[in-house]
């Protein structure tokens, strides 16, 4: 089924598999870790496609391509297919209808429109060459109910017992993500981030950054969520999924990109505690600087990470620039409860929602820890990097 386009078609390839020279160029790059996955295009018997086959093509194998490429400074890549229409299923959109809110989602729902999907398409696709399945929906979040998911890991739990199989056997790889056609960007990276990070020890690698407890609460959904972003801001995708509508998703911070394994460990400088240490902190939006990352463990689980966000990349849209200092806890599994796995240390709590969380010299240029009698001090600012000395708090 056919449909008009609405939404930045004239951006847009033209459809089919056929791809121009810079972007064969772009697939064929050497040295990524292909993350390969089938765009199922799901129809609903009430509700018409808004947007073209080559729009959702282009949203996922070229403009989340690029954001992964520079996320992971090349170390990974999205590649894959799309359906060559679409599938429509069995029944109207309002009996998959889900809650917008994620503590309040019927899982059977997303089970029954994970199943149909894959049923509708089964003819059509080899889920054996992929490493997850996303279906993009023909309705609008106020149709279906919510923008952008993750069914598995996610909506469906860590450890989904029940294999996701077609009627004629074909078992999902990796995982499945659900969008609505007006899924932002950095809601495609979110959920499919969910995916490419997987289940270890019961637990994703990338949750949701967000906390689940406050977007449950009732009123205007943006202003809830809003409300939700207590421990990231708008400084990584899996806190804030974009902070402009119409601008692509902010840079990913160190923390994230640690758990994805694509920042280089040579890049990771660690200081322990009680260790006297200056370093100088490149740009973390930038791959060429020798030190990426300041670690600083605390104990077997907690840690600081020293980071320098700069106007480089998507960097580009974040709420500021500076130095940020986020707190981690390995044994902390999801935001709920006002816990996180991790949380940025305010440099200016006056700001609303972080964004005045970065520290910078002439501004808020030293953290103090007490309990762990540990100093962090911005000394210099040269260039975009930073002169951070690391150390003890003097007596």
């Amino acid at each position: 089924m056919g449909g008009l386009c609405l939404i930045g078609c004239a951006l847009a390839p033209s459809a089919g598999h056929t791809q121009g020279p810079a972007e064969r160029a772009r697939a064929e790059a050497p040295g990524c870790l292909a993350h390969r996955g089938i765009v199922i295009l799901v129809d609903f018997p009430d509700v018409r496609p808004k947007v073209e086959r080559r729009y959702a093509q282009r949203r996922f194998f070229v403009e989340l391509d690029e954001y992964v490429r520079e996320m992971s400074y090349g170390r990974a890549c999205i590649r894959g297919d799309i359906t060559a229409g679409w599938h429509t299923l069995p029944h109207p959109v309002s009996h998959y209808r889900i809650s917008p809110r994620n503590l309040e989602v019927d899982r059977s729902r997303v089970l029954s429109l994970i199943r149909d999907a894959l049923d509708a398409a089964d003819n059509e696709i080899d889920l054996s060459k992929y490493s997850f399945v996303a279906l993009f929906l023909s309705a609008s979040r106020e149709e279906y109910g919510m923008i952008g998911l993750c069914g598995y890991p996610g909506m469906l739990g860590w450890a989904f017992k029940e294999s996701l199989k077609t009627r004629s056997g074909q078992t999902v790889q990796g995982g499945v993500a659900i969008f609505s056609y007006q899924a932002h960007l950095g809601t495609l990276f979110h959920d499919v981030a969910h995916i490419l990070g997987g289940v270890r020890e019961g637990k994703r690698v990338m949750p949701c950054l967000y906390d689940h407890d406050l977007q449950a609460r009732p009123g205007p959904l943006r202003e809830v969520f809003l409300g939700a972003i207590v421990n990231m801001g708008f400084w990584d995708p899996m806190s804030c999924h974009y902070n402009k509508w119409h601008d692509p998703p902010p840079g990913m911070c160190a923390w994230t990109r640690m758990r994805m394994n694509w920042i280089d460990a040579s890049k990771i400088r660690v200081i322990q505690p009680g260790e006297t240490k200056e370093v100088t902190l490149g740009p973390l939006g930038d791959r060429s600087p020798e030190v990426l990352v300041v670690k600083i463990p605390l104990s077997a689980t907690t840690y600081y990470l020293v980071e320098n966000r700069q106007p480089v990349g998507f960097d580009r849209y974040l709420p500021g620039s500076g130095v940020l200092i986020s707190y981690a806890d390995d044994s902390v599994a999801e935001c709920r409860r006002g816990e996180a796995p991790v949380r940025l240390v305010n440099a200016d709590p006056n700001v609303p929602r972080l964004e005045g969380a970065a520290f910078d010299i002439g501004k808020r240029s030293v953290f103090v820890d007490r309990e762990h009698r540990l100093k962090i001090q911005l000394r210099e600012k040269v260039g975009g990097s930073y002169r951070v000395l690391v150390g003890p708090e003097s007596e």
